[in-house]
């Protein structure tokens, strides 16, 4: 089994991967329908084209025999420090149990931490249980969690994080806005967005009631949602991309 970094040639073995992947840990929540559609979504040629391009990027592969079995696609982000995330990790299940996703992660961890990472985070659905198993087994805390819409359903997702320098830092923040007012910053809950990512806030720093985004561009709590849950700051124009479990992509 060889690692090497992806290319646009292999969007069908990531493509499928992907698929039996998501079948295997998400089918007894999601329809085959839903995931059928999100992988051709997300992994077109032209998606996978645009992201092996970003800078930002480590999208690597695990090939057997000239076949794509599995792959980690994961960015660099600078939110408050520089952050890697995990986007996907994936292993086809027919090639499971033979330490696959251990060297993929591993791969993805050292690339990101020379990019100067100060920490490695990654989400999985509370209904993949074996997935949170994974992520335990590597070192990772359990640093939160979140609602997400699937196909207009609620799912709980679960976020992860390794501190390689030791020690967690402070993951809420108050922060006092323009107009005075008093807000809490959870920085682990974060979306890419084209200039700089959004963060969650939160009324409290136990986070029992949530407020909106603040912009980590120009610092502007006047941020906006719409009905299709895309996310815009009114002040300098920052605009949330597409996440992976958007509503409104799947």
């Amino acid at each position: 089994m060889d690692l090497r970094d992806a290319t646009t040639e292999d969007v069908d073995g990531i493509r499928e991967t992907a698929r039996a992947s998501l079948t295997a840990s998400y089918g007894h929540a999601l329809s085959e329908d839903l995931i059928a559609e999100s992988v051709e979504r997300w992994y077109d040629a032209g998606e996978v084209a645009e992201n092996l391009d970003g800078e930002d990027a480590v999208f690597v592969v695990a090939v057997e025999d000239g076949d794509v079995v599995g792959f980690v696609q994961s960015y660099l982000v600078e939110r408050r420090e520089p952050v890697g995330e995990l986007d996907w990790l994936h292993v086809h299940p027919d090639h499971r149990g033979k330490g696959i996703g251990d060297d993929l992660l591993h791969r993805a961890e050292t690339e990101l931490l020379e990019r100067g990472a100060e920490r490695i985070e990654g989400r999985v659905l509370a209904a993949n249980e074996s997935g949170a198993e994974f992520y335990e087994g590597e070192g990772f805390s359990k640093i939160g969690e979140r609602t997400v819409e699937i196909g207009g359903e609620p799912f709980v997702e679960q976020v992860f994080a390794r501190f390689p320098s030791g020690g967690e830092q402070v993951l809420t923040e108050a922060r006092v806005t323009a107009d005075g007012d008093r807000v809490y910053v959870a920085y682990d809950e974060a979306d890419r967005a084209s200039m700089a990512p959004f963060y969650a806030t939160y009324v409290d720093r136990e986070r029992t009631e949530r407020l909106g985004y603040i912009c980590g561009n120009c610092d502007s709590v006047d941020v906006t949602v719409d009905t299709m849950d895309r996310v815009q700051c009114g002040e300098c124009g920052n605009k949330r991309k597409a996440s992976r479990w958007d509503a409104a992509y799947l």
